[in-house]
């Protein structure tokens, strides 16, 4: 025997078992669709395909075929090529048009050898053929082929369910944490319940502007005392969630609600409280940092406690960027020492430096946000960049006056979507009445 007809039995028995195995591990092809105008023909192939273990229906024409594929999908059509009125080519054109769950195996039974007049066939959808007479063994390979294809693409569609699936969950996942997110940021939003407040010849305005749902950043002011006014930016490391658990334990600390919980402020013995320095309130923060709480994060921070009724504002940097100073006649100076952030390094030490604010003056605390805000080509806005927008936003005073930062922010990036947080907090005190 030819070593190429040996090969060629050898693919036949191979399929012949494979079918056989299929149809005991759960075949993909069950339900066949004869499809004749020859009686006998028809009968001949369902006599075998029955013995297969396989459910048989038949067809005398196209047309007929096509009205039972309504009612039953099979899993395999065998039709001829050549009959009356609707021949096979178009039949299985007309097949492949027809909406169905899953894809059907289309044999074609042909006397037809021709490469073209197979291609024309292959165009149609047909997806094998087999020369009539038809062999039984041939055909109980091609069957066992195209079983395994049917599987495969069964197989694939069913791994697509499960994807799709998989997603949808991670989808409805996502739009609950999604929705957790939005009320998480409005609830850090609330960290900052209250945005301006008179100090009788001072002012306090701040800010506070995340860059994702929610963030590091926090400002606030508190009531330091009869006589001051308490105010600081904060800027926790990183981004997300767990930042933002860190700004809501350390609103806390500098609560404006509750005096008792201030750090920033220790209680007198006649009632009352009174302002504790700002380095050593800083100090206080670091060991309680790195002695109380287990987390990785840490914080640059510049706290603040001004009287108005003096205009002496006294201040420590913790690592924070240089608060700037503008005077009523528009100069302007970056102030502070810099300083360690808050939580790295154990026993670290803050210095602090008072300056004499007067009418018409204002102090700006920002986070780096502002000034690492960059333009669409990457250039930074830096310190020089913020001194130029105070210097244009000279007459505009107030919460009017961070909005319009902000708005100054957005053209320079080109975006009003930040990189990172955006926050600050603005002293400001009133003008002389006879500056006014």
């Amino acid at each position: 025997m030819p070593a190429s007809k040996g090969w060629k039995v050898q693919q036949i028995l191979s399929d012949q078992k494979s079918l056989q195995s299929v149809q005991t591990e759960g075949q993909a092809i069950r339900t066949v669709l004869v499809v004749d105008d020859s009686r006998l023909q028809r009968r001949i192939l369902a006599s075998s395909l029955k013995k297969w273990g396989l459910d048989v229906h038949e067809a005398g024409s196209g047309i007929e075929a096509l009205r039972l594929c309504k009612d039953v999908q099979p899993d395999l059509v065998l039709s001829d090529w050549m009959m009356p009125g609707m021949n096979g080519v178009e039949f299985c054109r007309a097949f492949r048009a027809m909406p169905r769950d899953s894809y059907g195996y289309f044999i074609l039974l042909t006397s037809k050898s021709e490469k073209a007049e197979i291609a024309h066939g292959l165009d149609a959808g047909a997806d094998d053929f087999l020369t009539k007479p038809v062999n039984a063994a041939e055909l109980r390979a091609r069957i066992a082929a195209g079983d395994r294809i049917l599987r495969m693409e069964r197989e694939l569609t069913e791994k697509n369910r499960l994807v799709k699936s998989t997603l949808d969950e991670l989808q409805a996942v996502y739009d609950s944490l999604d929705n957790d997110l939005i009320e998480a940021k409005k609830l850090q939003q609330s960290l900052v319940s209250e945005r301006y407040r008179d100090f009788g010849s001072a002012d306090v305005s701040l800010l506070l502007r995340s860059s994702g749902h929610v963030g590091g950043d926090l400002v606030g002011m508190f009531q330091a005392g009869p006589d001051c006014v308490g105010l600081y930016g904060i800027d926790v490391s990183g981004h997300g969630v767990s930042s933002a658990l860190m700004t809501a334990r350390l609103a806390g600390y500098l609560s404006a609600t509750a005096p008792e919980q201030n750090l920033a402020l220790y209680q007198l013995r006649g009632g009352g409280y009174a302002p504790r320095a700002p380095a050593e309130t800083l100090e206080i923060l670091n060991r309680l940092i790195l002695g109380e709480m287990e987390t990785e994060h840490y914080f640059t921070m510049l706290l603040a406690i001004a009287d108005p009724s003096t205009g002496q504002v006294t201040m420590a940097q913790a690592g924070h960027p240089y608060p700037v100073l503008q005077r009523a006649d528009g100069w302007i100076e970056m102030i502070g020492q810099g300083g360690l952030p808050v939580g790295l390094i154990e026993e670290a030490k803050y210095d602090q430096l008072t300056i004499t604010m007067r009418p018409g003056d204002r102090l700006l605390v920002c986070s780096d946000g502002v000034i690492e805000c960059s333009d669409p080509d990457g250039a930074l806005l830096a310190d020089e960049g913020l001194v130029r927008i105070l210097r244009e936003l000279r007459q505009t005073r107030g919460m009017a006056c961070l909005e319009s930062l902000i708005w100054k922010l957005a053209k320079f990036a080109g975006t009003d979507e930040f990189s990172d947080d955006i926050s600050a907090a603005l002293l400001e005190f009133k003008p002389s009445p006879i500056d006014g």
